[in-house]
């Protein structure tokens, strides 16, 4: 059986300030933008117009997008349905969405004008149009929300209850440092919050909490075998051993990402872009994130015999390896 990276011994917890160095640099410029500018959302949370329709042959869809881009309805989403002469394309026109009934009517004729002149008003007919209020989409943002809150709660519950708090505070703090960076990415790269992409952040939470519990439950089950290991030296050799696993389990899922992005047009990039940083951020975070949280969080709140803390880790790189091994790991159970 193939095995990878087997058997090493990385001391990955001695580079975490120069990970939360280079987080800090990716993350504080979008902490100023994101109240500035804030995220574009799509027709689902801002409201707009739904128009469906049906070709005598079926069109190509960029070629769909690019007419009506051309034509000012900029920003188009374009979906098949049914069958491949059957699309739905959602539009929304900002400056009239206040004035629905009016808007609706403007952006519905814009987009017959443009498919007019690229396909011919004869080449497919209306099926139906749907306007969609602001405040359907103000309550949709409501419940967006509501559904991450509600995430992170159940995780918190289900770690304080298999492990115990100190591993579920480190958790759920690492878990909130890959939302906030998967944020920033989406800043960055100027990704529409849509329907999809609130499903890609859900799955990132759960991708990255299942990487911390794999993490956390062979530092568990390490722990009760432990005699004369530090907990510093115990999260290293935990990284360690889950390495492999990590590293297998998400190339493999990198791969899949790969074909959406480049293969799953306009509609489904989004999510394939948020899932792929996820994953990197949610493997980066297992190891230097929430590795150092729960050291200092044990630094802090010792649960040893005597009252006797783990060291942190810069006294255990500044103490001798002999001196370490001599150091008792208390349980963590």
């Amino acid at each position: 059986m193939l095995r990878i990276l087997h058997d090493t011994h990385i001391d990955f917890i001695r580079l975490w300030k120069w990970a939360a160095g280079l987080m800090g640099v990716f993350i504080v410029p979008a902490l100023v933008l994101i109240p500035l500018l804030g995220f574009n959302y799509s027709i689902e949370f801002t409201g707009g117009t739904a128009l469906r329709l049906k070709f005598k042959q079926a069109p190509n869809l960029a070629d769909v997008r690019a007419t009506l881009s051309e034509r000012g309805v900029s920003g188009a989403e374009i979906l098949s349905f049914g069958g491949p002469d059957e699309l739905i394309v959602r539009a929304q026109q900002s400056e009239q969405i206040a004035a629905q009934e009016a808007g609706a009517t403007t952006v519905v004729n814009q987009i017959r004008a443009a498919l007019d002149a690229r396909f011919g008003p004869d080449s497919y007919e209306v099926l139906g149009t749907d306007a969609v209020s602001p405040r359907i989409g103000s309550e949709l943002r409501g419940q967006a929300t509501i559904a991450l809150l509600i995430a992170f709660a159940l995780t918190l519950i289900y770690l304080a209850w298999r492990f115990e708090w100190r591993f579920s505070v480190a958790a759920v703090l690492a878990t909130v440092h890959d939302i906030i960076a998967t944020l920033a990415f989406m800043k960055y790269m100027n990704l529409e919050i849509s329907v999809f992409v609130v499903g890609a952040i859900l799955t990132v939470i759960g991708y990255s909490m299942n990487d911390k519990v794999v993490v956390f439950d062979r530092v568990r089950e390490n722990l009760k075998s432990a005699k004369k290991e530090s907990l510093y030296e115990l999260l290293n050799r935990s990284v360690n051993e889950t390495l492999p696993r990590t590293v297998m389990t998400g190339s493999t899922t990198l791969a899949c990402l790969l074909a959406l992005l480049i293969f799953g047009g306009e509609v489904i990039r989004p999510f394939a872009w948020i899932m792929t940083f996820g994953i990197v951020i949610g493997t980066f975070s297992s190891i230097y994130v929430a590795a150092p949280i729960l050291l200092w969080i044990e630094r802090k709140f010792p649960r040893g015999e005597g009252g006797k803390t783990h060291i942190s880790a810069s006294q255990a790189r500044a103490e001798p390896k002999a001196e370490r091994k001599e150091r008792p790991s208390p349980a963590l159970r």
